[in-house]
């Protein structure tokens, strides 16, 4: 493995949660950025390139799918991208697969099992 931690963006806009994913993928070794907003998501993920990007469907400003359909029209997606929703259902699976995520996961998600889940999936692609 890389001495270059990876790059872990968290898009969600609770900044509770933000600090708590911050915390939990920094003491695991990722190098951890958060935003809250689309515009502000956008421009981390194509200023530095993401490894994994953990993204919340639902944000302030929009549905969080449109973070991925920006960062596809600039060549910066991600290597890896989970969605988090609050609500399970099978249309928002098929939309999030569709576009490109690889996983679609209902929060709250076991601390333990969301990093299993990132950790393997980083280490397929």
């Amino acid at each position: 493995m890389s001495s270059v931690p990876q790059h872990v963006l968290v898009a969600e806009d609770n900044t509770d949660v933000c600090d708590a994913m911050r915390v939990l993928f920094d003491a695991a070794g990722y190098r951890v950025n958060t935003a809250g907003h689309i515009a502000e998501i956008v421009d981390i993920a194509t200023s530095d390139p993401v490894d994994l990007l953990l993204l919340d469907l639902g944000l302030a400003d929009g549905d969080g799918l449109e973070v991925i359909e920006q960062l596809k029209a600039s060549a910066s997606m991600p290597r890896v991208v989970i969605a988090l929703t609050g609500r399970e259902d099978a249309e928002n699976e098929a939309r999030c697969l569709a576009a490109g995520c690889a996983r679609l996961l209902v929060k709250p998600v076991p601390i333990r099992e969301l990093l299993s889940i990132s950790a393997g999936l980083l280490d397929l692609r």
